[in-house]
């Protein structure tokens, strides 16, 4: 009987040995619980982002980080089961295939298979979050995200509140899965904290960077063209009627037409006056159009005397109208008829945007001579105290007071948010420096030099191909990937109002070599709880400290890393001008002294939008204002202008 009772025991064991490789099976093939769908409904009238690599990596890391938030908010779980890792993939491989054809997510973007089931600091569940957050700042974050975050300014409150919960308490590496610490605040905010949820559109644009350009649908066209037969039916009517009166009027026109014409031609010879050979561009502007002998004779012929500034764009001169006003005539170089239609609308849109704290553009020159070639030269109000920039690092001896920094602070702070909301499209400056900032004969501040403007549409981020700005003072988010959006303008206003309170230039080298940027000096000394320290020394008439050290928290809090973290411009200018008080200053992921190629290298290996750390890289000392220098040297000459992508 033992015998029998063996045998059973060993044929039961056998069995089960066959059957566990199907098990195994079973459960390395379970379903994914992910709902792609929710980021189908955004991209399918949508057309897909043209762009590199990295992009593509960072849309579908975000594009993931949506499809998960809107799991938890449904299932209290931050990440699907380790053993659906594989058809996760899988499932989110076949919607990107939809829209960008070959193009594998993890050979290309360099994920691991089991990264998409990899959580932050052994945090699952919404319940394990909430537990390591304390209520109050849960409860702040819902403050400030509980709206629509369509607009920038709710969306800035709301990432700000973000940040700060995650630069407290989310501290965990960033290596090794695709939910990192970084991002599960972001993930619980737009799950838990917004009213609309993760699937909403202003939601995804403002907590994932997600910005989706809807295409016309089928339906639309077909309204569309209903109503254009519709109207080229009455407007055939409409012709029919009048073709009779239309060729009456036509015969009695000619006459007057032809006496318009030999007026023109004689104002166009008169040679005394402000008036001879210009014309207005608008009627709703007052800009003018200059002949190039005008520009000439204001500038004795480009004198080089009348040179009063230089740039990788071309020179800066002084000139004289007949009319004895004082002018600023920036003259550019390789030049090219060919774009002059975009010149003048763009002038022409600059010079109908008017404040105070914004150089007035008088009018422009476009004209092709035989012997200077093509020119392009716009005419400007000349700033009688010149540039920030000779101020602070020319042979000026005399440094400027606190009160006039503060006056120069705030007159740029809200010529910047001016352009943001007050103009209509939004104009994005681009390359804010200590230059661009001009003073007239009071110490007003006038944001200068629109060249590099771009007009962005409502609600949309641009992604240029082409980076233009300064070293030292362009966005990361910019330099690296082209993002440009308002706050890029922000960064660049954090550097410049660092410059103005410390005294020291936006990008320094050391003896070795190695690049330092003011905002990582200025980011040191803050987290020491040293800012005082950022003020120059030997500035006359100094402020109250408390009211120093807050310019000095808003300029390391206007220049961080993380575009999110910035605030806007009209936020910055409240706070400089009023007892709003600075929000906390999230800690910045890495420090920008790294050089660029450096940080593009580890942005591109790490297939994500983020930055990162290069490999090697040695922190910023805080023993001295020195930097710890590095064997290699950098080859980019201060102050030189930046063209990466």
């Amino acid at each position: 009987m033992s015998t029998f009772h063996f045998f059973l025991g060993e044929l039961a064991l056998a069995l089960v040995l066959l059957s566990s490789p199907t098990l195994s099976q079973q459960n390395d093939t379970v379903a994914c619980p992910l709902d792609f769908g929710v980021l189908r409904q955004f991209v399918q009238s949508s057309e897909p982002p043209k762009s590199d690599l990295a992009i593509y990596c960072q849309y579908i890391r975000q594009g993931l980080r949506l499809v998960e938030s809107h799991y938890l908010q449904l299932n209290n779980s931050f990440l699907p089961p380790l053993n659906a890792s594989d058809s996760c993939w899988s499932a989110y491989q076949d919607l990107i295939d939809d829209f960008i054809p070959n193009f594998d997510i993890r050979s290309s973007c360099g994920f691991h298979t089991d990264w998409i089931a990899e959580g932050c600091m052994n945090i699952s569940t919404r319940a394990q979050f909430e537990a390591i957050v304390p209520k109050r700042t849960l409860n702040d974050v819902v403050s400030n995200c509980n709206q629509s975050l369509d607009d920038s300014s709710p969306c800035a409150s709301c990432t700000t509140s973000v940040s700060t919960l995650q630069a407290s308490y989310l501290t965990g590496p960033s290596i090794g899965n695709l939910s990192d610490c970084p991002a599960y605040a972001t993930i619980y905010a737009a799950a838990f904290a917004n009213m609309y949820g993760p699937t909403d559109k202003g939601t995804a644009k403002c907590l994932f960077s997600l910005n989706f350009t809807s295409s016309s649908s089928k339906s639309h066209r077909r309204k569309v063209v209903i109503l254009v037969v519709l109207i080229c039916g009455g407007v055939g009517i409409s012709l029919t009627i009048g073709a009779v009166w239309f060729f009456w009027r036509r015969r009695r026109s000619k006459r007057s037409n032809m006496k318009m014409k030999m007026n023109r031609a004689q104002l166009g010879k008169v040679e005394m006056g402000l008036g001879s050979g210009l014309e207005s561009i608008h009627e709703s502007t007052t800009l003018v159009r200059f002949t190039f002998d005008e520009i000439k004779k204001a500038t004795k012929n480009f004198s080089r005397d009348s040179i009063i500034g230089k740039g990788g764009y071309g020179n800066v001169y002084k000139g004289v109208l007949l009319d004895g006003s004082e002018v600023a005539l920036k003259r550019f170089k390789n030049c090219s008829a060919a774009g002059d239609a975009t010149f003048a609308h763009e002038v022409e849109v600059i010079a109908s945007v008017r404040h105070v704290n914004l150089v007035a553009l008088r009018g422009y020159c476009t004209a092709t001579t035989p012997f200077e070639g093509h020119q392009r030269i716009i005419v400007c109000d000349l700033m009688k105290n010149g540039s920030l920039h000779d101020h602070l690092f020319g042979s000026l001896e005399k440094k400027l007071s606190w009160p006039i920094r503060q006056k120069i602070a705030l007159g740029t702070a809200r010529g910047l948010a001016y352009l943001h909301y007050g103009a209509q499209p939004g104009i994005i400056h681009r390359d804010i420096k200590a230059s661009n900032i001009l003073l007239d004969e009071s110490f007003e501040a006038q944001v200068a030099d629109f060249g590099l403007a771009k007009f962005t549409p409502e609600g949309m981020t641009h992604m240029s191909t082409r980076v233009a700005g300064t070293m030292g003072y362009v966005a990361p988010e910019y330099a690296l990937y082209g993002q440009l959006t308002e706050r890029s303008d922000v960064y660049s206003f954090g550097v410049v109002l660092l410059e103005l309170l410390s005294g020291r230039k936006a990008l320094t080298m050391s003896n070795g070599g190695q690049p330092c940027l003011v905002t990582d000096w200025a980011w040191s000394l803050v987290r020491e709880g040293r800012a005082l320290d950022v003020i120059e020394h030997g500035m006359p008439e100094l402020g109250v400290p408390e009211v120093l050290e807050k310019y000095v928290l808003v300029a390391v809090l206007c220049s961080h890393p993380q575009l999110y973290a910035r605030p806007t411009m009209d936020q910055v200018a409240k706070m400089l001008e009023t007892d709003l008080s600075v929000p906390s200053i999230p800690e910045r992921p890495i420090s920008l002294v790294a050089e660029l190629n450096d940080i593009e290298r580890s942005a591109s290996s790490s297939g994500s939008g983020q930055l990162t750390s290069p490999t090697g890289y040695q922190p910023y000392t805080f023993e001295s204002d020195q930097p710890i220098k590095k064997k290699e040297e950098s080859d980019q000459p201060k102050g030189s202008r930046v063209d990466l992508l």
